[in-house]
């Protein structure tokens, strides 16, 4: 029987688009447009969002062509941050890289988000280079930094 005071996670492939851009609207200062997230739908991509007793919770896009995977975007509606769902659906995607033949796995994040770059590196991406002042910000731009992850099978 389960425990009505216990939140029952899941992490399940997903094709909510409205839900989702919702969900990055309120998570990131720029997030993507409803458009872009569309296109992140087809076979070289997969959406997988995770589940807080049915409703979601967060969403990440892996996009992989051969031994390469890049993670597009990954996201935590607000309310819901600080539970470690970020932590847990990250580990999903770099399980679901290296099961699909990746070799390595690529990001890149705002170099003003360091809360990401600390789950990044918490699980052993490292910084492989910048893009100088690639993202808008409100004083006008910030680096891009990109991260790696090596995948062992």
């Amino acid at each position: 029987m389960r425990n009505e005071l216990t939140p029952q996670f899941s992490i399940l492939d997903i094709t909510v688009c409205p839900v989702m851009a919702h969900i990055a609207s309120l998570a990131h200062s720029y997030p993507m447009s409803l458009s872009t997230i569309e296109t992140c739908f087809g076979p070289l991509y997969r959406s997988i969002g995770v589940y807080l007793d049915g409703e979601l919770q967060g969403f990440a896009i892996l996009h992989q062509i051969f031994e390469d995977a890049t993670l597009m975007d990954i996201c935590i509606h607000p309310k819901s941050q600080g539970q470690g769902l970020g932590h847990l659906l990250l580990q999903h995607v770099i399980a679901s890289a290296r099961d699909g033949g990746a070799e390595t796995l690529f990001l890149e994040v705002r170099e003003s988000g360091v809360a990401a770059r600390a789950l990044y590196i918490r699980d052993g991406f490292k910084e492989a280079g910048r893009r100088k002042g690639y993202y808008k910000n409100e004083e006008g731009s910030e680096d891009a930094i990109l991260m790696e992850l090596k995948l062992s099978r």
